[in-house]
């Protein structure tokens, strides 16, 4: 079976789309195939074809804290956005990998769960934040995830706990393996529902006064350094503001590359490299970069 042979059995795939269209920064080139699987078995029908014709595989979740270079990605790309179902049974909370954190978030506080109300302002999805230990406001993904599924390259399941998933800091396991989180599951406490939800209104508050949320952006660019804070280097650098193309330093959040109008994903990381260069020069620190970066130059 050929991989577009497979619309014929109604799953959604289109062929060279811009990337652009779905990220967050409106940045991007166009993927070769890119498929909305609706469920798990349309994901393992993608999986199972891609890997008999020996097309390279690419997941995306929300796309919100990724730069897709204006390359493209070659293969199949892979949104799971369609596969949200969210479910809630007495403390924890079951949500599908193409899931916002943020509905994620707010159906636990609608059903008097606390815990997760740092992730109330993440966009990005729940097998991203997985993938990359997404956290907030002192809170992590590892601190209430109890366990994940995940599915392998052959189509195959399997389930890992909290602890099987090694989380650090803006990392899990997965990140080093083929595997593609289906299903995560969290546990909670039960709270009081208008004090939970008064907390994450009061986080999102705080990041709309803080962020350049009217901007099209990736999120925070790069990870903290142990005992640094990367906004605060970046303006005694004299950074806070600088322009390549139509990407910029943000002048309200110092962490964050926004699009200002017209910005390739060339200008972003030529930008993230730029102000690498000028903090390894400054304070010998080298700094990584948290968003993901992927696809063809």
């Amino acid at each position: 079976m050929q991989l577009l042979d497979l619309k014929n059995n109604g799953i959604n795939i289109q062929t060279q789309i811009p990337l652009s269209r779905y990220t967050f920064t409106k940045t991007g080139g166009r993927a070769e195939y890119l498929a909305f699987p609706k469920n798990l078995d349309e994901l393992r029908q993608l999986l199972l074809v891609a890997k008999a014709e020996k097309l390279p595989i690419t997941v995306i979740g929300n796309a919100s804290n990724l730069i897709i270079r204006d390359g493209g990605i070659s293969g199949l790309v892979v949104i799971l956005t369609a596969m949200n179902e969210i479910s809630v049974k007495d403390d924890r909370v079951i949500a599908q990998a193409g899931a916002r954190i943020i509905d994620t978030a707010f159906a636990a506080a609608n059903n008097g769960l606390t815990g997760f109300e740092f992730a109330a302002g993440i966009p990005g999805s729940v097998g991203g934040g997985v993938f990359m230990n997404a956290g907030a406001y002192g809170g992590e993904v590892k601190d209430v995830v109890d366990k994940v599924t995940v599915i392998t390259r052959n189509g195959e399941l399997k389930e890992y706990s909290n602890q099987e998933m090694n989380f650090s800091y803006r990392n899990s396991r997965i990140q080093s393996s083929d595997e593609i989180v289906v299903v995560a599951e969290f546990k909670l406490k039960h709270g009081n529902k208008l004090t939970i939800l008064d907390q994450m209104h009061y986080l999102n508050a705080l990041r709309r006064y803080k962020q350049p949320l009217e901007y099209p952006s990736c999120g925070s660019v790069f990870k903290r350094p142990k005992g640094h804070f990367v906004g605060p280097m970046i303006i005694k650098a004299g950074l806070q503001g600088t322009q390549i193309g139509g990407a910029q330093n943000s002048m309200k959040h110092a962490g964050f590359i926004v699009n200002k109008g017209g910005a390739t994903a060339t200008d972003y990381l030529k930008l993230i490299h730029f102000i690498q260069e000028k903090i390894q020069e400054k304070y010998g620190i080298s700094l990584e970069t948290e968003v993901r970066i992927i696809g063809n130059e």
